[in-house]
């Protein structure tokens, strides 16, 4: 007979499975949504005028699931729960939502949109990219290293060549590397930037292409190539893991066969050594 530590045991076990099972996490995941639709229908005054007292009402049942949830997984988890970084970012998001509504917490009201990001934590493809992007981040940091360098050294040579005749773009290294910025973002960086510097010195253009091809095509595929990368490893990771869970159920399932053999073995010597001993006592 299970004993009272054990049928708790299992009870909390039951309980954090019920939670992770489709049906509640699916339930949670439209909350998310719904809550994220309301919260963008509140910036609206007219909106808030017709239906303010409902929105504000479905905000607390929201607010109400998200506290039973993390709870629960609390409860069923116990310690365990805050070894998941999952888990401690549910927890964080659903203590912002609990932020009182007054005038002064302004801030902390405009985070309770960050109830959206439970997205990431609830739904298994988000985790994944998400997962996926935190592991690059140190290959990331690198690739970051590396542009600053191209930055500077570009900002430097920027300032010493067109500093005296555009002192707003290119007057110090500041100027020039956040003029730099906006090349290579390719936004407005033809009409506001190359040209005017053309118009004075026109061989500018050559530092103008090198920069752009080794930051905006360059560097900056470098970091998506470390993106995908670190996307391809994870889920290679995860199907290798399937791919260990799957033959360790095999290898449950073969010793199991197994076992059922050999106890129809012994119950057929079994019935054997019957069967004879009737026959010799005949």
């Amino acid at each position: 007979m299970a004993t009272v530590t054990e049928q708790r045991a299992d009870w909390r076990v039951r309980l954090g499975d019920w939670i992770d099972s489709p049906g509640p996490r699916n339930f949670v995941i439209g909350l998310i949504i719904l809550n994220a639709i309301i919260l963008g229908l509140q910036t609206s005054p007219e909106i808030r005028t017709v239906a303010g007292d409902w929105m504000r009402l479905i905000n607390a049942f929201v607010v109400g699931v998200f506290v039973l949830e993390v709870g629960g997984k609390l409860v069923a988890r116990g310690t365990r729960f805050w070894g998941d970084g999952w888990n401690v970012f549910d927890f964080l998001i659903v203590a912002i939502s609990l932020v009182p509504d007054s005038a002064g917490l302004s801030v902390l009201r405009a985070l309770r949109i960050l109830r959206v990001l439970r997205l990431l934590s609830t739904v298994g493809h988000l985790r994944v990219v998400t997962e996926s992007l935190l592991k690059a981040i140190p290959g990331i940091g690198w690739i970051g290293l590396l542009l600053l360098i191209v930055f500077y050294v570009f900002g430097v040579m920027g300032t010493e060549m067109f500093g005296e005749s555009f002192p707003r773009q290119f007057g110090h290294v500041g100027a020039s590397m956040y003029s730099l910025f906006q090349i290579m973002t390719l936004e407005g960086w033809s009409e506001d930037i190359a040209r005017p510097v053309m118009d004075v010195y026109p061989y500018a253009w050559v530092y103008f292409i090198i920069f752009i091809l080794m930051s905006s095509f360059t560097v900056l595929n470098l970091f998506i190539g470390i993106i995908v990368n670190s996307m391809q490893e994870l889920h290679w990771t995860e199907e290798e893991a399937k791919q260990a869970e799957r033959e360790d159920q095999a290898r449950q399932e073969r010793e199991r066969m197994l076992h059922l053999i050999e106890d129809l073995h012994a119950k057929v010597d079994r019935l054997e050594s019957e069967a004879n001993g009737r026959d010799g006592g005949r």
